[in-house]
């Protein structure tokens, strides 16, 4: 097994803090691209590279992206899951950089929720509410 470096342990520990931003309350909105082999033969890097330009172009600090591996269904990708402040997840199948501009203007912006690209509701631990629309 490699030793870890200094170096690595320096983007293990900012990886962490960027994530621990949504989970201490300092960023509204977490997207999260689903980046596994699956994902990203289906173009699941035009959608981050997407929700990327339009953070940057729109200056919304308030919203981080980040990337996960392959969630289990493959045949529904690319997947972006949304997770707002106080509010149920939601993961959004089938994507395009046009879709992607649609949830980040609609949903992620206005608050609208993109009903027409929702795959699931909630998320896979809340045992009460369930997954689905």
């Amino acid at each position: 097994m490699a030793k870890l470096t200094i170096e690595d342990l320096k983007k293990i520990k900012e990886r962490v803090e960027r994530e621990d931003q949504f989970r201490a309350g300092s960023k509204r909105v977490k997207i999260t691209v689903h980046m596994g082999t699956c994902g990203i033969a289906s173009g699941a890097k035009e959608i981050l590279d997407t929700f990327m330009n339009e953070i940057s172009e729109s200056n919304a600090t308030e919203v981080m992206v980040t990337t996960s591996g392959c969630i289990g269904i493959c045949s529904r990708e690319p997947l972006a899951t949304v997770e707002e402040q106080g509010k149920d997840p939601i993961v959004y199948e089938y994507l395009t950089p046009n879709k992607a501009r649609q949830i980040f203007k609609q949903h992620i912006l206005g608050g609208v929720v993109q009903t027409e690209f929702v795959m699931a509701k909630g998320s896979e631990h809340d045992t009460k509410k369930g997954v689905g629309k």
